[in-house]
């Protein structure tokens, strides 16, 4: 995706940085939504952390990936929060006294080409709904490939890699960190024994 020259163009990360954090109001603790690596790396700091399900959202792993999962020649996959179904993930408490700093941190992170569309989804938990900021991808984006067939997905699997490394390694420690926080995700489970199946991975 080009990156808009005009910081003022509203879908420069610096204007939706901005209309984030004019809909956040600067006066209250912060809440972010981790469906993949945000869970199992979140560099920021959160004085709470909540499991947490989202409606009308599912995690997808459809997002391409030229640089930290794969290259332009052979690029891999990422996860992304798309429409439709349900996500069940963990919701992060940021003290509104550090949010401001911590969400520019993650602004850094997440949104260097704007790539995401920030939304504020409402999220239940046990202790009480919560609204919090979640990175979603629209469909309508050039970095969306939609539902991948085993076949093309064992391929990327065997061969994607990045600055960050594999897309096979990324799907499985996903896995085992979604795990870790009590999380079953099926289609996650599916493609590590997919993956299993064809000796990519133990």
């Amino acid at each position: 995706m080009l990156l808009p020259s005009d910081p003022k163009h509203p879908r420069h990360p610096a204007a939706q940085l901005s209309k984030a954090k004019a809909q956040w109001g600067g006066d209250k603790d912060l809440w972010v939504f981790g469906y993949g690596s945000l869970i199992w790396r979140r560099e920021f700091d959160a004085v709470e952390q909540r499991p947490a399900t989202v409606y009308g959202w599912h995690r997808a792993l459809e997002m391409l990936s030229n640089v930290n999962r794969g290259t332009p020649d052979c690029p891999g996959l990422v996860f992304a929060l798309v429409t439709g179904g349900s996500c069940r993930g963990m919701a992060y408490r940021i003290a509104h006294d550090q949010a401001e700093a911590e969400l520019e941190r993650l602004w850094a992170r997440e949104m260097p080409t704007g790539v995401y569309d920030p939304k504020w989804l409402p999220c239940r938990t046990a202790q009480g709904p919560v609204d919090a900021l979640a990175f979603t991808l629209s469909r309508n984006s050039p970095s969306y490939i939609g539902p991948v067939h085993d076949h093309d997905m064992l391929a990327i699997l065997r061969s994607a890699c990045g600055r960050f490394g594999t897309t096979l390694d990324y799907l499985v420690g996903t896995a085992a960190s979604l795990r870790g926080c009590g999380i079953r995700d099926r289609e996650i489970e599916r493609l590590v024994a997919l993956a299993r199946e064809h000796a990519l991975t133990t």
